[in-house]
């Protein structure tokens, strides 16, 4: 009987991660990017400390603005010449509001879709995990694309040297 419960409670509650990932999908709304949305949110202690979408910086004008995106407009494949971009990345957007004691230890989500609003994998690019790696967050969680995430922790990323 006890097994039993555990199971419905289970089914009837996300876990924390299952519950930021949805909380990040959310954010993504957000977004002005006409390739993507992605959305990010910084959990510390299982408290939000900061969210971020990717978009233009403030007072700029968006691409859902202007009505183009310059990487589209170049054919440039997701991932590359990210020089050209205009938006800011949601977790960009998302460590820059929140302090440095906010961030040591936290944990940052981050979901996204692309313009056929069909879940994409939101693994960070180069830059972010960088920004990740100095704002010293201790746990990466990220759509795998599939309904599911992946965790990782972000110092396992100096491992990998190119």
């Amino acid at each position: 009987m006890m097994l039993c419960m555990k199971v419905l409670r289970k089914k009837m509650r996300p876990d924390w991660d299952e519950y930021f990932i949805g909380i990040a999908k959310a954010v993504s709304a957000r977004a002005t990017c006409l390739r993507r949305k992605y959305g990010a949110v910084i959990t510390k202690d299982n408290i939000i400390v900061s969210t971020g979408y990717n978009g233009a910086p403030a007072g700029m004008k968006d691409c859902l603005e202007v009505g183009k995106c310059t990487r589209k407009e170049l054919q440039i494949p997701h991932g590359e010449r990210y020089e050209l971009c205009h938006s800011v990345h949601a977790e960009a957007n998302a460590i820059i509001r929140a302090s440095v004691d906010e961030l040591r230890g936290a944990t940052i989500y981050i979901a996204g879709s692309d313009s056929s609003e069909r879940e994409c994998v939101s693994e960070p690019c180069m830059m972010c995990k960088r920004m990740i790696l100095n704002a010293r967050i201790a746990k990466v969680v990220y759509s795998d694309g599939r309904n599911g995430f992946k965790v990782i922790d972000p110092k396992k990323w100096l491992k990998k040297r190119v």
